[in-house]
């Protein structure tokens, strides 16, 4: 069997594909992926039924997609169109059996994060001026991204019970649901003050709240709603084009940076992984890993047999 260009589709792969635009409201963009995806799949099984295919079928189709050259994120990103399609058609009653299942996707190598340097962190956090609501709330958004390295989503989920100004610390609902406090320092609490009081998040409260919990948001948008992680990304990203970090930076770059710039300065790895909530510490370690010349660096400087004479 060949891999040809894009081609017609089995009839179940198009109940997929409706499946996912209608139920799923997954993006234009993101259904034709899947499309893409699934007509070189259909083409290379070469006219077969799908309630055919069997394991075996799947894995001669990675190893397939590896003899062409793709890199491994790329076979597991078909991968995941295989899988969903399969899946699917085993949970409507399609096929009695997923041959995809116990297929394993490629492994694909972990990308280092990229951390911004302290100084253009710095240049970022003083480009918001001003004091009016919009730059109160912005100014507060990115001290608060920078300053305990929670998450957007996180950020955008803060309600007023959430913050401790007395204890300093905020309380953080993260993955699963798990709950943990980190601490504020006194750039992000300043920040946060200058934002709750008058002059700034009062200035977007509604005549009348459109939304249960919009009330206790922390942060909201101009239309008086609760900030959406894309309206706080789009936040984070209009300001670092302004400072021209431009694609370098997004909000999870400043969750980097966070962590880099503690471990960078001698914190702990397990108080780093407390304050990020990582379930696992390996998450947390890819942030240890360091350039060759800064490791060379800090050991001739600090190990007693590393200078020679």
């Amino acid at each position: 069997m060949s891999a040809v260009g894009v081609a017609a589709l089995p009839l179940a792969a198009e109940e997929f594909l409706m499946w996912l635009t209608v139920e799923r409201g997954r993006s234009d963009n993101t259904v034709s992926a899947y499309r893409r995806d699934l007509a070189a799949y259909c083409a290379w099984l070469g006219g077969r039924s799908l309630d055919g295919v069997a394991e075996a079928d799947v894995e001669r189709y990675v190893a397939h997609l590896r003899t062409e050259g793709r890199a491994p994120s790329s076979v597991a990103r078909a991968m995941v169109s295989v899988r969903s399609l399969h899946r699917f058609l085993v949970a409507e009653g399609r096929a009695t059996a997923d041959p995809a299942a116990d297929v394993a996707p490629p492994r694909v190598p972990q990308g280092l994060p990229k951390p911004l340097a302290e100084d253009e962190v710095t240049m970022l956090l003083d480009a918001v001026v001003g004091d009016g609501p919009v730059e109160r709330r912005d100014r507060a958004i990115l001290e608060l991204l920078y300053g305990t390295g929670m998450r957007i989503g996180e950020l955008c989920g803060l309600s007023h019970r959430d913050l401790d100004f007395d204890g300093a610390v905020v309380r953080v609902f993260g993955k699963g649901a798990k709950e943990r406090l980190v601490p504020l320092g006194r750039p992000a609490r300043r920040a946060l003050s200058e934002w709750l009081t008058a002059g700034g998040r009062p200035a977007f409260v509604p005549p009348r709240w459109a939304r249960r919990g919009d009330a206790e948001a922390v942060f909201l948008n101009q239309r008086g709603g609760r900030l959406s992680r894309q309206g706080a990304w789009a936040i984070v990203r209009r300001v670092g084009d302004q400072v021209g970090l431009g694609d370098r930076l997004s909000p999870h770059v400043l969750r980097h940076s966070c962590a880099t710039h503690m471990l960078d300065h001698g914190a702990d790895i397990r108080v780093v992984q407390e304050l990020l909530g990582h379930a696992s510490i390996s998450t947390t370690q890819v942030y240890t890993k360091v350039s060759t010349e800064r490791l060379r660096a800090v050991y001739d400087a600090a190990h007693p047999r590393a200078r020679r004479r």
